[in-house]
């Protein structure tokens, strides 16, 4: 273990222990301990309508049952190809009750995209809806898919025979028909918890092609309690039957926001991992209930926010700069908000410090995670009399060792020396909730997971002196400028404090003399020209750190994580 993952027990949750009891329970104990304990509460709120956790459980409950009819069960693989609506949460649980593997699909992926991640996880059936369909049907004949289940966008069953040319019209069914006259209780399913996989989900393939994470039913099942109970002061506990709770050991004074009576307007998508972890199962095993936002409209999102009186706003960096530069966001009463939660991307100092002004009520709270960590690894201390270090992403969760290592080092291990604290180096993550590696990619697997557990996150980070962690930038959008290391983070932040910079994203032009030029792509909230920006940022720079060129565009590309694209950016220049 390196020395720089030690925590300074000032800065652990209040009242919490330093490692928990993870019971061996597979995914769908989250949904059965909910369901039971918080009945009739609401789960979801979608569209005007309420999903209860007891009727969640029972819908869930007879999709598994209508998998299992139709030849779907331990060992296959479910995509599900769907926005953030109500059918979501009741095929994921129901497929994971079945025994079948979860692996998410975002619904804007190409078709050929699509044919690679369906064909590289073996699907053999798909959930999608009615108004995206039209990417299954044409990735069908490039897969293993068998069977497609159709959510229909409006009211009544979807029009399985006539949708995209009737290519559905041999292997497509109703959503709402598969679980029709199934049992409502959950199937007896042997699930080994520690081989059995949960989820293959794909990485957001911002640098090339995507790959496979495979994350067994333990994994899930330990990252969400890791930041559930991080959150809400809680520990992890076992009801009578085997369901898996919380227990609140936390006081009111510090973990304001009790189980069963918190409130998300949620529009992170859940199939990414921040969305399908932090956004749908930790909510369910705290009781809180999600208002459901397929996409992101503004004024509703923030509308929702006042109507159901929100305990918390959660989200990536780019949802936080389009409530505030929303007109109605000043007029909005949004002192319901006792939690604001950053992940994805990094999030900007600026930001931080408008997010603190806004929500003085609340504690806001970065913390950092990949797909490879089935979702995350560190967190700011959430109790509201810890100390939240602005620029940092906080420290390691509950059984998480972290270490920055020299970036050039050829293995990790337990032996690779942890570098002193404040170096620069590749930031590097052991704990329960790393990935077993990349589905049929050995060697890429090899490349960045150690055979001591160590994980390579090809980002580069700092830990300081009392384990708080920052990360500096990607390993691979580092840029070298006449054999200078250049970070476009500590560019990008400082553009960010300009009041005329709305977003910026800082890559690399190649140059055959310099190697790259540090080059800003940038959204104007105000009038300013490219002299003055890059005046601006340079003067508060060494030389070679410099920009040498300004882009203004209408929009930074984010992938549906909210992380910057820039492999688009440098596809650009």
């Amino acid at each position: 273990m390196g020395a720089t993952s030690a925590v300074n027990p000032a800065h652990w949750p209040a009242g919490l222990p330093r490692s928990l009891d993870y019971p061996d329970v597979p995914v769908g104990a989250i949904l059965a301990g909910a369901a039971r304990r918080w009945g009739d509460r609401t789960a979801f709120h979608y569209a005007g309508r309420d999903l209860s956790f007891a009727e969640l459980a029972r819908q869930a409950a007879r999709f598994a049952h209508g998998l299992r009819a139709r030849g779907v069960g331990r060992g296959d693989v479910v995509a599900l190809h769907l926005p953030n609506i109500i059918q979501f949460p009741v095929a994921y649980y129901g497929t994971l009750l079945a025994g079948a593997t979860f692996s998410p699909c975002n619904p804007l992926l190409p078709p050929d995209d699509l044919a690679f991640q369906l064909a590289d996880c073996g699907a053999v059936a798909v959930v999608t809806l009615d108004f995206v369909a039209a990417p299954v049907a044409q990735a069908l004949d490039r897969t293993k898919v068998r069977t497609v289940i159709i959510a229909p966008l409006g009211e009544g069953p979807a029009d399985v025979t006539g949708l995209c040319d009737g290519a559905f019209a041999e292997c497509g069914v109703d959503f709402a028909a598969v679980g029709e006259g199934q049992p409502d209780t959950f199937p007896e399913v042997e699930i080994d918890t520690g081989a059995d996989l949960a989820h293959i989900a794909y990485t957001g393939g911002t640098t090339g092609r995507s790959k496979g994470v495979m994350i067994t039913h333990r994994k899930v099942v330990t990252n969400a309690l890791q930041y559930a109970c991080w959150g809400s002061g809680s520990v992890p506990a076992l009801d009578g039957e085997g369901g898996l709770t919380l227990d609140q050991v936390g006081s009111e004074e510090e973990y304001p926001v009790r189980l069963g009576t918190g409130v998300i307007v949620n529009v992170a998508p859940w199939f990414h991992a921040m969305g399908t972890i932090g956004y749908l199962n930790m909510p369910v095993m705290q009781g809180a209930t999600v208002v459901v936002h397929p996409r992101l409209d503004v004024p509703a999102f923030l509308a929702d926010m006042e109507k159901f009186r929100a305990t918390t706003l959660g989200g990536a960096p780019a949802l936080f700069s389009a409530l505030m530069a929303d007109p109605s966001f000043e007029t909005r009463d949004l002192s319901s908000v006792r939690a604001v939660s950053s992940g994805a991307a990094p999030l900007a100092v600026e930001m931080l410090h408008k997010l603190n002004e806004k929500f003085p009520d609340a504690t806001v709270v970065e913390a950092y995670g990949l797909s490879e960590v089935t979702m995350g690894a560190t967190a700011n201390p959430p109790h509201r009399s810890g100390e939240r270090r602005l620029g940092t992403v906080g420290v390691p969760v509950f059984d998480t060792q972290v270490k920055v290592v020299a970036a050039d080092a050829e293995q990790v291990d337990d032996s690779t020396p942890a570098l002193p604290a404040g170096a620069e180096g590749e930031v590097c993550v052991k704990g329960p909730q790393v990935m077993v590696g990349y589905l049929n990619r050995p060697e890429e697997t090899a490349a960045v997971l150690g055979e001591d557990g160590w994980l390579r996150t090809g980002d580069i980070g700092v830990v300081d002196e009392d384990g708080f962690v920052s990360i500096v930038d990607r390993k691979k959008d580092m840029l070298i400028y006449n054999g200078y290391n250049v970070y476009p983070r500590e560019l990008e932040e400082i553009l960010f404090t300009h009041p005329a910079v709305a977003q910026a994203a800082v890559v690399g032009r190649p140059d055959p003399r310099a190697g790259e030029l540090p080059t800003a792509f940038v959204v104007k909230s105000g009038e300013v020209t490219a002299e003055e920006l890059m005046a601006y940022v340079n003067e508060k720079v060494v030389p070679y750190k410099k920009l040498r060129e300004i882009v203004f565009t209408d929009e930074i590309p984010v992938s549906a994580a909210g992380k910057v694209l820039k492999r688009e950016l440098r596809e650009r220049l």
